[in-house]
């Protein structure tokens, strides 16, 4: 957790040529607030969800004293370059979002393998732009590929074609990048168009059995009555696939040799005697054929689909896989500074990777941990950095930000954080947790306050009790750093019990301390008869082993 500058700047987690695999989806600069949708249960209003983050930027104190920084830094090539960008644009949103992108971009070149390779994910927005600033970081020769990703078939423009694209910009940090030749199925129109024939053996398409040029050797001379001479050409046997079936034996074969025993083979094509004969191409489905740069075999992901979490800006699972699979090793190691939801890590984990992940928000975070846990179980191992481990970090986030306190203090109850940033419009509640009861009747609401600060007080319970029946919740979660005064568990105990239909009590007002939490002490107390009601669950992922912690 934290702000990816910060914690990449950091050398002791992040020495020179650490990582081998950079995917990154920043912030679009798209103008926009994105929410984090939570599920909610059947019959009950889809009220919780929070500003997952503000995908807008101004120029200001912090946009100049990054731009200070490029400017004074080695790298004389960006210095110009960001310079130069702010004659043309002035201080503006675009400046400030480019300068952001800038300094995080020197310190991702810093910490990549020389072998490593790096993906920027963005938009026609500012994707002109940004491949600029990688040329100035990465330099123009490490360019390699514009990557478009057809994320949807349909999208009205308003005097203009319809915008249904990413842009994936593919940088190198030297010519030595790792490359795998990776595979994507076959599209049906394809293998209809170019593997026409069909015989025994399944479908093929027909390839030249000869070379351009005119050849006077063994090589020109007529083969089963047909003269590829007089055509322009000589025969070309492909060597390849007469190793594969006979041997290494078969290069001291003459060429009319080779022709029989692939004739022999059943491998060539006669489209009428005494015609130019050519090579039977199989079609292997398994292969497929090679990735390219347009990808359109993708599809975003729907909102009903399963693999959807409820973050706003979440790419499909497919994708990160084919770029993991593409620009590294099973066993490197893969970053992704703008983790988001966790796709990156949650391919790289998949593809038996080790990785690195960092978000600037506990929602982030905690979904991450949730949808690791959920799709490998045990088998992916983890540590979390920059969330509280004891009370005293707790206090110091408090202090820092209380609204980042408090999502993280109602994911440690498993509940959803309720509403966000707006002033009063939480209305007492800063959690809300749905569960179901063993009568699997009505689904039941339980509502979390957090409360940061010192000097606790009785009207804290009060105004919790007052709450809870206004929302109609059986049972209601006071979260604090201080220990409660006696005056406030009288004043809970006071609310009574919630009786479960076995008969077990639960009390209705529970007030629980950050310390017992996180020291396994202490945990909300309800009944729990349908897991998964409050998050969405990632599909379970069959796992292999898994090498050492980073």
């Amino acid at each position: 957790y934290g702000d990816n500058l910060h914690v990449l700047r950091d050398r002791a987690h992040f020495p020179d040529a650490c990582v081998d695999l950079i995917y990154l989806d920043p912030p679009f600069n798209s103008k926009r607030d994105y929410n984090l949708l939570f599920k909610s249960p059947k019959g009950q209003s889809s009220e919780a969800q929070i500003e997952a983050f503000k995908d807008s930027w101004s120029w200001g104190e912090q946009a100049e004293r990054e731009f200070d920084e490029i400017i004074k830094g080695k790298n004389t090539a960006l210095a110009q370059m960001m310079r130069s960008f702010r004659s043309f644009l002035g201080q503006n949103d675009m400046m400030a979002y480019l300068t952001m992108m800038a300094n995080r971009l020197l310190e991702l070149h810093r910490v990549l393998k020389p072998t490593g390779s790096l993906y920027l994910h963005c938009d026609p927005t500012a994707s002109h732009y940004l491949k600029i600033v990688l040329d100035s970081v990465f330099g123009p020769e490490n360019y390699q590929n514009e990557i478009i990703w057809k994320r949807t078939s349909a999208h009205s423009g308003s005097k203009r074609w319809g915008p249904v694209h990413d842009t994936i910009l593919f940088v190198s940090k030297s010519e030595e990048h790792v490359w795998n030749n990776v595979f994507q199925t076959y599209d049906e129109k394809y293998v209809e168009s170019f593997y026409r024939h069909h015989d025994d053996k399944g479908r093929f398409r027909v390839g030249d059995l000869t070379g351009a040029g005119t050849r006077t050797g063994e090589s020109g001379q007529p083969w089963r009555g047909v003269n590829p001479t007089p055509a322009g050409r000589h025969w070309a046997v492909p060597n390849k696939i007469l190793v594969e079936k006979f041997g290494a034996k078969c290069s001291a074969w003459s060429v009319q040799e080779k022709l029989d025993a692939l004739d022999k083979e059943g491998l060539i094509h006669w489209p009428v005697k005494g015609k130019m004969p050519g090579f039977k191409r199989y079609l292997n489905r398994d292969a497929g054929v090679a990735i390219v740069d347009v990808i359109t075999d993708v599809d975003v992901i729907g909102a009903q689909a399963a693999e959807r979490l409820g973050y706003p800006t979440q790419k499909p699972l497919a994708l990160l896989e084919r770029i993991i699979s593409a620009s590294s090793n099973e066993g490197d190691v893969v970053l992704d500074p703008f983790c988001g939801c966790g796709t990156a890590v949650h391919a790289a984990q998949k593809l038996k990777r080790k990785w690195i992940g960092i978000d600037i928000t506990h929602l982030a975070i905690s979904l991450i941990e949730k949808r690791l846990k959920d799709a490998f179980k045990s088998s992916a191992k983890f540590e979390i950095y920059g969330t509280p481990k004891d009370l005293d970090a707790a206090r110091d986030l408090a202090r820092r930000d209380k609204y980042q306190f408090q999502w993280w203090a109602v994911s440690l109850v498993e509940a959803q954080p309720f509403q966000g940033k707006k002033k009063g419009a939480d209305g007492g509640i800063d959690g809300i947790k749905f569960f179901r009861d063993l009568d699997k009747k009505d689904v039941r609401k339980l509502v979390v306050s957090v409360k940061g600060g010192e000097n606790l007080k009785a009207d804290d319970i009060r105004s919790l009790m007052a709450v809870r029946e206004r929302e109609g919740a059986e049972i209601a979660v006071f979260l604090s750093l201080e220990e409660p005064t006696r005056g406030m568990k009288s004043d809970a105990a006071s609310a009574g019990f919630y009786e479960s239909p076995n008969g077990k009590k639960f009390p209705r007002v529970q007030l629980l301390t950050i310390g017992d939490l996180l020291e396994g002490k202490a945990r909300a107390e309800h009944p729990d008869y349908e897991p998964d009601l409050n998050f969405k669950k990632a599909k379970a992922e069959a796992s292999g082993k898994q090498g050492e912690l980073l």
